[in-house]
């Protein structure tokens, strides 16, 4: 027992708050209470399984069972059993698992049900098992020096796909014997695999599909040679690595790429015409039920277009069944469900100025629209066709919470959905295909992540995780000392409403005046504002204990709030979004319990970004500020994320100059800190380098912090 000066053990008493440190934050355990990986309902909803950590190692992950009927806990596959010791990650799948931000973890990274819901499926050490639950039967199904990435069963579940040395294969589960699909892969040319942008920014990280009656995968073959090589320098505490790869900076060549349907009798490949614009996207790739027609959505280079094209095998015919267009840019998402009893579809768009629900022939003529007002659909969760309905989160309480809503496929009121789930706050949801029962991820700016089973009209039916804040948790000699937070609204320049939170000082007195602490990210596709729980609440908390008011607020340009918040930034990136929190900080100067003087901005990829306009566009604005991980100049950047927004540096380049850091550099006149990870492959260290030297050029004195 460490030893304790007894003018110190006299002030504590068990009943006084512990205080919250910096390194008991991201000390074990985790104060946010126990948390479960990769929760999946299996397709029978007869159980739930998920990822673990060990008790004595929390990265070493096991794969578990909870079963509904018994209520028991099982674990079902030890992994450190099944291998004592894992190989060297592969350098794909070392970049896979960081884009996929399961870097660092160990074990069972991942798994998949069959659809039948007998079988798992999972890789381990650069290998293949499958686990057949009737009966606990575990079975390697690949042993090579190889590394076997993205393996997916086959619809019937008599086949597993992967990806291996840039090939696509199949396995024969019963037989065990094994098919190469591809034959060309290696060097730039990548089968059946995810490009760089479709991982980082698409949100899709699979380049194959299988076909219903799993005679056939759909898969795209992806050229990298028109992408040029450029070095990475990652800069660790006793070396230097020079890292070559084929990074699409805005405004250069993408891939080039093919979409093939290969069969598994005779792997034959037939080509699907993309048209005559190879400068393209493929987002997604989707089989109708039929497994005679595929489609797949064509996203034009400026994104301002999308089709979604079904495409007959047979006759090799296409037709172009829904357009989306803007003249900012078209979001991608996720909500496109082929129904089996009819000829139809569930499609989402923002043609409204929010995203809603529609549900299509497969003509492509509308039926009707399944939602519409002013909120939007987060994702579609899932369709139950025998009673008639879809499932979907949304914003329609609040833009600051999430919950699960129900609509009637025939509804003849769109605007009249059922909200599933009460609780006030944050419920991340995830449905099986069945859509008979979900899990809820329940958290607030007061309750750590809580998981539970329910019902689809929202009848718990048990906990997962339950995650009371008693006495055992791990934040519990910290609760007295929670500070609540309180929510507002602004008025940006163009008259829309601006979210924010402020959470103030221990033991706040509003005679007194205190620094602020402003929290910031403002970029596209998050957002910070929101009645939900994360890590970033106990930085929060712990400033607010050390005597900072805390304020957060969303600017024009972040998510959720429809088109016309997200499109002001469209070719100004670092102008609305700067100028709206500079609202924010004239709003808290007109509080009388602020110290004017001492107000400081803290930010983090985008946010240091943020933090860096703020305090070169309006150097007296804020006494301090802190960017860590920023984005300083818009052409280091990749293709899609980047011209998404900004265009091309060639088509807007007052636009790019307008938004760089480096142009504003002297401009810096109050104390500013930069902290960068020296080995960052996302945003890159050559983005601080460069407003490094851009600052001491114009003689601005400023802090480094840099981590090999």
């Amino acid at each position: 027992m460490p030893f304790i000066p007894i003018t110190i053990a006299l002030l504590m008493s068990p009943n006084m708050p512990a205080p919250l440190t910096i390194e008991r934050i991201f000390d074990s355990p985790t104060l946010e209470g126990p948390s479960l990986l990769k929760l999946k309902v299996a397709p029978g909803g007869e159980r739930v399984t998920f990822l673990r950590g060990k008790q004595d190692d929390r990265e070493q992950l096991d794969l578990w069972e909870y079963h509904v009927a018994d209520g028991e806990l099982r674990l079902l596959v030890d992994s450190k059993r099944l291998v004592p010791e894992e190989g060297e990650l592969s350098d794909e799948e070392k970049a896979r698992r960081e884009r996929q931000r399961l870097a660092g973890l160990r074990g069972i990274i991942d798994y998949a049900w069959a659809e039948d819901g007998r079988a798992l499926l999972f890789p381990l050490g650069g290998d293949l098992y499958y686990y057949r639950l009737d009966g606990g039967t575990l079975k390697r199904l690949t042993a090579t020096a190889a590394f076997e990435t993205d393996p997916q069963f086959s619809p019937k579940g008599n086949y597993v796909a992967f990806v291996r040395d840039q090939d696509l294969y199949v396995v024969d589960v019963g037989s065990g014997a094994e098919q190469r699909l591809t034959q060309d892969g290696g060097a730039t040319i990548k089968n059946a695999m995810a490009e760089f942008v479709a991982q980082e920014e698409m949100d899709r990280d699979t380049g194959y599909w299988w076909a219903p009656d799993e005679r056939q995968i759909a898969f795209l073959r992806v050229d990298e040679s028109p992408v040029a090589v450029t070095k990475r320098y990652e800069i660790d505490a006793d070396e230097v690595r020079v890292i070559e790869q084929r990074y699409p900076y805005t405004g250069t060549p993408n891939v080039t790429l093919k979409l093939g349907v290969v069969e598994l009798a005779g792997g034959k490949t037939r080509w699907i015409d993309l048209g005559p614009d190879p400068d393209i996207y493929v987002p997604r790739v989707k089989w109708l039920p039929d497994s005679r027609t595929l489609s797949y959505q064509r996203q034009s280079r400026d994104q301002q277009t999308l089709e979604l094209i079904f495409a007959d095998l047979a006759s090799g015919e296409q037709r172009s069944v829904i357009t989306e267009t803007g003249t900012t840019w078209v979001n991608l998402h996720d909500d496109l469900r082929f129904l089996k009893s009819e000829p139809a579809f569930v499609w989402s768009s923002e043609r409204s100025g929010h995203r809603h629900l529609y549900l299509y022939r497969n003509s492509g003529e509308l039926i009707r629209p399944l939602t519409e007002g002013d909120w939007q659909v987060d994702a579609l969760k899932g369709v139950d066709e025998g009673n008639r309905r879809v499932y979907f989160t949304a914003t329609e309480k609040s833009p600051l919470e999430r919950h699960l809503y129900a609509q009637s496929l025939d509804t003849t009121d769109p605007a009249a959905v059922i909200r599933i789930t009460e609780r006030e706050g944050w419920h991340d949801v995830e449905m099986p295909r069945s859509a008979q029962v979900f899990i809820d991820s329940y958290s607030s700016r007061d309750q750590p992540p809580q998981v539970s089973l329910a019902r689809a009209g929202g009848e718990r039916l048990t906990w997962l995780v339950e995650n009371k804040l008693d006495d055992d948790h791990p934040y519990a000699p910290y609760v007295s000392s929670h500070r609540p937070t309180e929510f507002g609204t602004l008025a940006a320049g163009d008259g829309q409403t601006l979210y924010y939170r402020l959470t103030q000082p221990s033991g706040f007195d509003p005679e007194r005046r205190y620094p602020v602490f402003v929290h910031v990210y403002g970029g596209p596709g998050a957002q910070m504002v929101t009645k939900s729980w994360s890590r970033r609440i106990l930085i929060e908390q712990y400033m607010a204990q050390q005597g900072f008011l805390v304020f957060a607020l969303d600017n024009r340009g972040s998510a959720r709030r429809g088109t016309a918040f997200e499109n002001p930034i469209y070719l100004s990136m670092g102008t609305v979004e700067v100028a709206d929190q500079l609202a924010g900080v004239d709003f808290l100067k007109t509080l009388p319990y602020v110290d004017q003087d001492h107000i400081g901005v803290f930010g983090w990829s985008y946010g240091g970004y943020m933090v860096l306009m703020n305090m070169m566009q309006h150097p007296h604005a804020c006494a301090a500020g802190v960017s860590v991980a920023p984005v300083t100049d818009w052409s280091l950047y990749d293709t899609h994320y980047t011209e998404r927004y900004m265009g091309t540096p060639e088509g807007n380049p007052e636009g790019y100059a307008r938004g760089s850091v480096l142009e504003y550099a002297e401009r810096v006149s109050k104390p500013l800190l930069i902290v960068h990870g020296m080995a960052d492959d996302n945003v890159l260290f050559t983005h601080s380098t460069k407003v490094f030297k851009a600052l001491q050029d114009s003689g601005v004195l400023f802090a480094q912090m840099t981590y090999p």
